[in-house]
């Protein structure tokens, strides 16, 4: 894996050399932006609409739009030196994990010992592992500060930035969210049955990315030179009859209660026993 940062970690007085790595991947299918007349990819041009011309990159700085068509601009330099110390991974507390709620997770990192600092990760490991607690720190990373959740992952400590308090949008600011919610009791019931028969231990192996299967299936036909015709799905209705929904859904939802054995090929029904069958389905 590519190394994205080096540092330490910082607790008291104690630092422990890490060095970052993504502990994620982006597997989207990338595509470019064809010209349908000629077939020629298109490239992204930075260009001036003042001057009508091409910009190269030394050409540029970075500006904040204090009032509309007016600016106040910034050098990279300038904005460096303002970031505080880029190389250290301050963990100012220690809570619990169940304490912070997933909309403030952004994005993780795994986090491996510097080339001298094995004992003192091994212990920062272990420590935070037997307390149970995760540390609340700040880093900053390409110029930008964040803060970070530390934690332990397996035998790997992780860091996972985290939105600060301000960036969290306001739930007022959602439109339509009903003010006094009235539910249905005996739906109420149905409800939770369902979560209940759909509810199962988190195991990720079993999701997979389907868009992503037809989409390079898509392109391995295309390369084949094979006609693609995708089926259309049916029309999925608003639900107006909710205990109905429900009930279908938990009549879904059930385990089959068939023993193994059933799959076996079994001896042809006698004709009698068919017969009774129909008088009981009428």
């Amino acid at each position: 894996m590519h190394t994205v940062w080096k540092g330490a970690i910082s607790f008291g007085l104690v630092h422990v050399p890490v060095k970052m790595f993504s502990a994620t991947e982006d597997k989207d299918i990338s595509m470019k932006y064809i010209h349908k007349a000629c077939g020629t990819p298109l490239s992204y041009v930075r260009t001036c609409q003042h001057c009508e011309q091409a910009v190269e990159w030394e050409q540029i700085s970075r500006g904040y739009e204090y009032e509309p068509g007016r600016f106040v601009l910034f050098e990279k330099e300038e904005l460096d030196a303002l970031s505080e110390a880029s190389k250290e991974i301050k963990i100012l507390d220690f809570v619990d994990l169940k304490e912070i709620d997933p909309i403030y997770f952004q994005k993780t990192y795994y986090l491996a010992p510097g080339e001298t600092g094995s004992n003192a990760y091994s212990l920062l490991l272990e420590a935070m592992r037997q307390s149970g607690k995760i540390g609340i720190a700040k880093v900053s990373i390409r110029s930008k500060s964040s803060m970070a959740a530390i934690r332990v992952i397996e035998d790997c400590i992780a860091m996972e930035t985290i939105f600060y308090p301000d960036e969290i949008r306001s739930i007022t600011q959602v439109p339509n969210l009903p003010e006094n919610p009235a539910v249905n009791d005996k739906e109420l019931t149905m409800a939770k049955m369902l979560i209940e028969q759909l509810s199962t231990p988190f195991e990720p192996g079993k999701y997979k990315d389907d868009y992503r299967d037809k989409v390079m299936n898509m392109i391995q036909q295309k390369v084949a030179g094979e006609e693609i015709r995708v089926a259309p799905e049916a029309p999925k209705t608003n639900v107006i009859d909710l205990m109905a929904a429900l009930q279908a859904s938990l009549e879904a939802a059930k385990p089959s209660s068939v023993p193994t054995e059933a799959a076996e090929p079994a001896a042809a029904p006698k004709p009698k026993g068919r017969k009774k069958a129909k008088e009981t389905v009428s």
